[in-house]
């Protein structure tokens, strides 16, 4: 069983934002799939889907506390932390890039924090690149930020590469999809 964990954060007004371009990955791959389940079970703190061997999860915990909702479901299903994935927004990676990476440190990232302090850090990333805020813009208002219309084609086009990398996930062939954005 293989856990792919999208982070974001719940709300409409979170919709769309930088910080939730883990959902958005869900969201773009779930329609896609012939097949899904939608397992509803509080203790698992988010919104899980089940096709074949693959678990969706997109906790429902907000971005800070998702350590929560990822242990709930490795115990679970007893899931080994080589067969988790999370995608996450990354800011030192140019919109559009993806990089893959196993363990090492969360860069500041509140959500990669939070897992690690429930699973530990041996777990597989994909990180997708927001870029840095430009000017005067605070960090955290630019992550909170809504695509703006012209990011949104690059967006679409990395999407479908994080489903790609998915679905043909395997450590030595991943780098292929690692785009430099």
């Amino acid at each position: 069983m293989t856990l792919i964990v999208g982070l974001g954060n719940i709300g409409k007004e979170y919709e769309n934002t930088r910080h939730n371009i883990g959902f958005m990955a869900i969201d773009k791959i779930l329609p896609n799939l012939n097949n899904y389940t939608t397992i509803n079970k509080s203790i698992f703190k988010g919104q899980l889907f089940k096709n074949g061997n693959y678990l969706f999860l997109k906790p429902s915990t907000y971005m800070n506390l998702s350590g929560e909702s990822v242990a709930a479901v490795k115990n679970f299903y007893k899931i080994d932390n080589n067969d988790i994935i999370v995608v996450h927004d990354d800011l030192d990676l140019k919109l559009g890039a993806l990089r893959f990476k196993k363990g090492g440190g969360n860069a500041g990232h509140n959500g990669l924090k939070s897992i690690d302090s429930y699973i530990g850090n041996d777990y597989h990333r994909i990180r997708i690149g927001i870029g840095r805020p430009e000017g005067e813009i605070k960090v955290v208002d630019y992550v909170l930020g809504k695509f703006k219309e012209e990011e949104l084609e690059k967006l679409d086009i990395t999407l479908d590469n994080v489903q790609k990398a998915i679905f043909d996930w395997d450590e030595k062939t991943s780098s292929k999809y690692s785009l430099k954005g």
